[in-house]
């Protein structure tokens, strides 16, 4: 973190977010991120694609799967001209070339993935082109804004607590994962260009994150949000298949309700592809989730259209959520850490520099 100084936000090295006298640049986030061990499979899957396309030769692009992805980005981050979309890079310090290329790669990645054996590298060795690249990647992919996000997680966290905490466990944890000790680390921290308060920063943002974590997380406070979400979290078992046209929907939907046959038998006697899901509510398009809910189980809902087909879909099964159950713990707990910390992000934090969404 550094002091404040005059100088614009945009910039490569500008302000992400302040909080109070102190603010964090990209370098910041980036770092912090490596501390926690967020890296790494960013880091492998960059090498990966990068490999793929060395090794592409003279190969041509498909330029029609290019252009999906292209568009798809521009969609996403509801940038309609080109001039806005030259203004987003620009404003996080990175070129129509950084746009170009990383859509190279990953088009690469996709298309010899498997094919191409990649060594996978030290950070604190990567050359700085390297570690540019991996800026940018972190950027285009949407990583950066939630590793900002977690950091300053931690930032506005560390306002709420002033007395000292113990950090033995959180330095334990961490020579684990970096896969250092007391010796050795004042060579990773030199690496990164950093120095021990740098790390006891960090580790003291870490125990108090994981000590709120604790406060928060238990079973009272999970019973009292789960109740809160008990429709969204209602567990649906569904049999898909898909057809070509609504009328094929029509006639299957038919051979289900009238003839009773099975989603399966359908799908094969039609040749229609089929599978079997478990999701929740939430996960379910909005517009879709009250249908998927207003039916009991074994009831085939209307032909949903998909792209230039229609799907059809049959709920087989409905399940109440249960805090016992990993996936809607998991999500009970994401709520109460995105409620809890939403507080203090907006009491603390101030962003300053554009966040890739």
């Amino acid at each position: 973190m550094s002091q404040p100084e005059s100088q614009p936000v945009t910039e490569e090295g500008g302000a992400v977010f302040t909080c109070g006298d102190n603010f964090y640049t990209d370098r910041d986030v980036i770092d912090a991120a490596l501390f926690r061990g967020e890296l790494d499979s960013v880091r492998a899957e960059l090498l990966r694609c990068v490999e793929c396309e060395n090794q592409s030769g003279d190969a041509e692009m498909d330029d029609a799967t290019i252009d999906a992805a292209v568009e798809k980005f521009r969609y996403d981050h509801d940038l309609i001209t080109a001039e806005e979309v030259e203004q987003w890079l620009e404003a996080r310090s990175l070129t129509m070339d950084d746009f170009g290329e990383y859509f190279a790669r990953h088009y690469w990645g996709d298309n010899l993935k498997g094919k191409v054996a990649t060594e996978t590298t030290d950070y604190l060795s990567a050359p700085e082109e390297m570690r540019a690249l991996l800026r940018a990647e972190l950027i285009l992919s949407g990583e950066f804004d939630r590793m900002a996000a977690r950091l300053s997680w931690r930032v506005a966290g560390g306002q709420e607590v002033k007395e000292d905490v113990d950090l033995a466990n959180e330095r334990t944890e961490f020579f684990k994962g970096a896969r250092i000790n007391e010796k050795t680390v004042p060579t990773w921290l030199n690496g990164i260009g950093r120095d021990q308060q740098w790390l006891n920063d960090m580790l003291r943002l870490e125990a108090i994150h994981n000590r709120i974590r604790a406060q928060l997380l238990t079973p009272k406070n999970r019973q009292r949000e789960l109740s809160g979400l008990r429709l969204s979290l209602t567990r649906l078992e569904v049999e898909m298949l898909e057809v070509e046209s609504k009328d094929a929907a029509s006639e299957a939907s038919l051979c289900v309700k009238v003839d009773g046959l099975s989603m399966e038998e359908v799908a094969k006697e039609g040749r229609y592809p089929y599978r079997q899901q478990q999701l929740l509510v939430e996960d379910v398009e909005p517009e879709l989730q009250q249908k998927f809910l207003s039916v009991p189980a074994g009831s085939v809902l209307e032909p949903i259209a998909r792209g230039d087909g229609f799907q059809l879909c049959r709920i087989t099964k409905k399940v109440e959520p249960s805090a016992d159950d990993p996936v809607v713990q998991e999500r009970v707990d994401k709520r109460l850490l995105e409620l809890h910390f939403a507080g203090l992000v907006s009491t603390y934090i101030q962003w300053q520099g554009p966040m890739t969404k």
